[in-house]
């Protein structure tokens, strides 16, 4: 929550066109994590309550439509003429308010709450600066704008391509991110000119024209430069996606889970792991999955969508898809495929399996190759196999089909019609035994080889 009394609306630049991308995604849909990185910074944003929030879109601004869904204002900026202007844009979803704005970056994902609190915080101390501007201190300062400053107070803010190599030697740069009075904002841009190398209007003149005012500007530094990193290529996104894995996995451990090799294991960003979970080598979680205490997921294991209750054992190369609902003490084997469907308390498919649509109750066996036929090319149908069931192997249950507590099953069966409790089924075409046959067979077919091989001699 905002802590200070103002009233918060956030701006996030996202107009650009991401032609570095070359993709006909909107560059802030992109995913970390299974995440589009625009719902990474609202995801921080929204931790302070904002009031009013404002994308700013050119480019595929009906992407943006569709995947906010009415969680923000679209401001339209076109053409695109710089920073300024593109705040500028959001001038008229912020009519009539007045409290504190956050500017801030749809392609620069990773700032956290904290930050923005404390620059909120800066903006609001007894001085009142007119603008805050988080800084960051990168290992390269390459094409950042510089921010001149001295105990926090800004004297000056230039481009890095406008800088002199005096002003290029200071290592304190501007992330882009800044903190504003609604009341100061609109007026500070509506001053802002375009007389400079790319000819376009910099958000960042703001502070110039409230410094030449004699108003006081601050900078707060962030002391962590990855929270800033800005995402403009697919190579930008890959480095984005493994600094944020790399801290999940540390937090993972932190937490109490073992992870084998942590570097091969990939989460979401939504991933919930409980104590003393054990994952082995190249698990990848997609969204939606809830792991409790003790599970131990063996490795090349995909769980998507799915909860896992304590004491599970999964894989290896298991396949959880969305709604498998894997209960207490439960086993899903090797190349087991389980969607929409619960493994009761104690259930087994160790190997060679699907189960779809199925409810399998508790202690229940299913045997390898088991398979719950649940779509007829229209429709899914649900199998329910009851507690304590065993199913043999290679057989398939024909939906919609109820399996009774502790009916078998046998092997090779498939069952169509319900098995009542205790009931044992066998569904089979009648064996043929022909003694014999077979050595007749091999006689006859090695002595037409035999001829053949010889009339080609």
């Amino acid at each position: 929550m905002n802590d200070v009394t103002s009233a918060l609306a956030i701006v996030v630049l996202a107009a650009g066109k991401g032609t570095r991308m070359k993709s006909d995604t909107h560059k802030v849909l992109h995913a970390i994590a299974g995440r589009p990185m625009l719902d990474h910074l609202l995801a921080s944003a929204e931790a302070l309550d904002p009031q009013r929030r404002v994308v700013v879109a050119g480019h595929g601004r009906d992407q943006l439509e569709k995947a906010l869904k009415g969680r923000a204002d679209i401001a339209l900026q076109e053409p695109q003429l710089g920073t300024g202007h593109a705040v500028q844009m959001a001038e008229q979803a912020l009519e009539g308010f007045d409290g504190d704005v956050l500017i801030l970056y749809g392609d620069v994902p990773f700032v956290s709450t904290q930050t923005m609190q404390a620059m909120i915080a800066r903006l609001n101390a007894p001085d009142a600066p007119a603008v805050v501007v988080l800084g960051f201190e990168p290992e390269d300062t390459l094409q950042y704008g510089r921010v001149i400053a001295q105990d926090g107070r800004i004297l000056k803010m230039v481009e890095h391509k406008d800088a002199t190599p005096e002003e290029r030697a200071c290592r304190l740069c501007n992330s882009g991110l800044m903190a504003v009075k609604a009341r100061d904002l609109f007026g500070l841009l509506a001053r802002v000119g375009n007389d400079n190398a790319q000819g376009e209007y910099y958000l960042i003149d703001i502070v110039n024209i409230a410094n030449a005012d004699g108003r006081i500007c601050a900078v707060t530094v962030t002391e962590d430069a990855d929270e800033v990193m800005g995402i403009n290529s697919r190579g930008e996104l890959a480095q984005a996606e493994r600094l944020w894995q790399d801290r999940r996995r540390k937090q993972a451990m932190v937490d109490g889970a073992t992870l084998i090799a942590p570097e091969t294991v990939w989460f979401s960003w939504d991933t919930q792991l409980g104590r003393d979970v054990v994952v082995e080598p190249n698990v990848v979680f997609g969204p939606g999955v809830a792991v409790e205490d003790h599970v131990v997921i063996h490795a090349f294991s995909h769980l998507e969508g799915a909860k896992v209750a304590s004491k599970a054992d999964i894989g290896p190369y298991a396949r959880l898809r969305p709604g498998a609902d894997i209960r207490e003490k439960a086993k899903v084997g090797n190349f087991v495929e389980i969607k929409n469907a619960v493994m009761g308390v104690g259930a087994k498919a160790n190997h060679l399996s699907y189960v779809g649509d199925a409810d399998v109750g508790a202690g229940a066996n299913l045997g390898a190759g088991t398979i719950t036929c649940n779509y007829n090319g229209y429709f899914k149908h649900k199998t329910i196999i009851g507690e304590r069931a065993f199913i043999g192997s290679n057989s398939a249950l024909i939906a919609p089909v109820t399996i009774g507590a502790d009916a078998i099953v046998a092997a090779g069966s498939a069952v169509s019609r319900d098995v009542a409790p205790g009931e044992l089924r066998v569904v089979r075409a009648e064996q043929m035994v022909k003694p014999g046959w077979a050595d007749q067979f091999h006689d006859i077919m090695r002595k037409k080889k035999a001829e053949k091989d010889g009339s080609k001699g």
